[in-house]
């Protein structure tokens, strides 16, 4: 009796955990179980966009199942970030995030998802630097004689970004508080007007996205007077950043960034994390990121999450100052 005893509980364990493997997640072992797809919050052929597609690839390789993009662009990318939020917790619908995510949640009224509560965070992908640009032969060589300009001359310097809310807007109104300076912004509908309004000193400076600007750069049409980040960038070295030109405590950048729907499993998170750290430390993809003008650098999910948050706290309070109208 007492050995029918031992082994009717040796079965009846050995049931109870059948049973609770049967029920347990196997996320890890079925995952990736179809194609992944990154919803793109931009039109195809920009640097977020080509960013997205570079890292897709290389993960594709490893994933061993494709990684495609959708782009989904519309304002404050609340329709890409609307249909994250809804979609499957499962990891094969993702988020590109971005710093455009964090002003959209202090920007405007109401969004259909919080961008906090509503994802998880993967990691980071890359950051591209703001850089304070003006015209060859511009009164001001540097970034000093900017600020000495606009201190001596309150109200009289222009400065031309695109739409109000855009991070470069932004930019420039924080750029404004953190100097102490008085000048005005001048918002223009789009990158190429800008453009051509400091090329035809409509502006006297812009503020701007460096990327997109390094032709006119190389061909010495205009010049990089200070880059926004905490450190120089790579494709102008010899330029200063804003914080070493004297405005303490400024570092702003753009950067992207992975997440997928709340309440995705967190093993399903983990292998997305070790996907992304091994497609960003490829050397040909480093290449590939860097003639885009991208910095390619991963995090952590706890990092971005972080980062994402303090975003959010920091355009919200420029929004705020600024006065600009929420949408």
């Amino acid at each position: 009796m007492k050995n029918q005893g031992k082994k009717w509980v040796r079965t009846a364990f050995v049931c109870l955990v059948l049973g609770v493997l049967a029920h347990a997640p196997v996320w890890s072992q079925q995952f990736p179980s179809k194609p992944i797809r990154i919803v793109v919050p931009f039109g195809a052929g920009g640097v977020a966009d080509l960013t997205a597609r570079t890292v897709a690839q290389k993960m594709s390789e490893s994933l061993g199942q494709a990684v495609v993009i959708e782009n989904k662009p519309g304002a404050g990318g609340v329709v890409a970030g609307d249909t994250v939020a809804k979609a499957d917790p499962d990891g094969h619908t993702l988020l590109l995030m971005s710093n455009g995510t964090a002003v959209s949640a202090g920007l405007f009224k109401s969004l259909p998802f919080d961008a906090v509560r509503d994802f998880a965070p993967i990691s980071t992908l890359g950051y591209f630097d703001i850089a304070v640009l003006t015209t060859a032969d511009a009164p001001f060589k540097t970034m000093a004689d900017l600020l000495v300009f606009a201190k001596a001359h309150p109200g009289k310097l222009n400065v031309g970004t695109i739409n109000i809310g855009s991070t470069q807007n932004l930019a420039a109104e924080l750029f404004k508080t953190k100097a102490g300076l008085d000048f005005q912004i001048v918002p223009f509908n789009g990158t190429p007007a800008v453009t051509t309004a400091l090329r035809g000193k409509q502006v006297d400076v812009a503020v701007k996205i460096l990327g997109p600007m390094m032709g006119q750069v190389q061909s010495k049409a205009v010049r990089v007077l200070a880059v926004m980040g905490d450190t120089r960038a790579e494709q102008v070295p010899e330029v200063p950043t804003l914080m070493q030109s004297g405005v303490a405590g400024f570092d702003v950048s753009s950067w992207n960034a992975l997440a997928a729907p709340a309440r995705t499993p967190k093993d399903v998170i983990a292998r997305l994390n070790r996907e992304v750290q091994t497609a960003l430390n490829s050397p040909d993809i480093k290449k590939k990121l860097f003639d885009l003008n991208v910095q390619a650098k991963g995090s952590t999910p706890e990092q971005l999450g972080t980062l994402l948050q303090s975003d959010i706290k920091r355009w919200s309070e420029v929004i705020t100052r600024a006065g600009v109208p929420l949408m």
